[in-house]
């Protein structure tokens, strides 16, 4: 049986790794930075992101780690929005802006297009080596 032990990604504390990727104080840290967030906007149902870390002293990073797994709801919120993992514009759904989304689709399609336009290329070379005619007469 090995012993599963790690440092904390938030202090560098050494801890026995299991049901939780941080060590316990730092998990209750995290439990209480949730409830000053809650009570927070169960009082200020208007609040931005911004406006919520400010007055919390929580980050920014860890409203958003809340937001994505569910903890904290933007049902109730309205002005509640997190940054884009690409560019940082304020979002409320997923994990990356429509402008993003549609410049990573485009980008694909574009490789996708220039791998397809190198296949045809090669297999073009390919057939005309294939059936090239000499023509020296003997």
């Amino acid at each position: 049986m090995s012993l599963n032990i790690a440092n904390c990604p938030r202090c560098g504390r050494v801890f026995a790794k299991g049901i939780r990727d941080v060590c316990h104080k730092c998990y209750e840290n995290i439990e209480n930075e949730y409830n000053i967030c809650i009570q927070y906007l169960r009082d200020n149902k208007g609040a931005t992101i911004k406006e919520l870390s400010d007055e919390t002293n929580v980050s920014v990073k860890q409203i958003t780690k809340f937001i994505k797994e569910g903890r904290i709801s933007l049902y109730n919120a309205p002005n509640l929005s997190y940054p884009c993992e690409s560019c940082g514009v304020l979002i409320r759904d997923g994990t990356i802006c429509e402008v993003c989304r549609s410049r990573l689709t485009t980008d694909v399609n574009r490789l996708k297009e220039l791998e397809a336009q190198k296949l045809a290329e090669k297999q073009a070379l390919r057939h005309a080596q294939t059936y090239k005619i000499d023509s020296t007469d003997k």
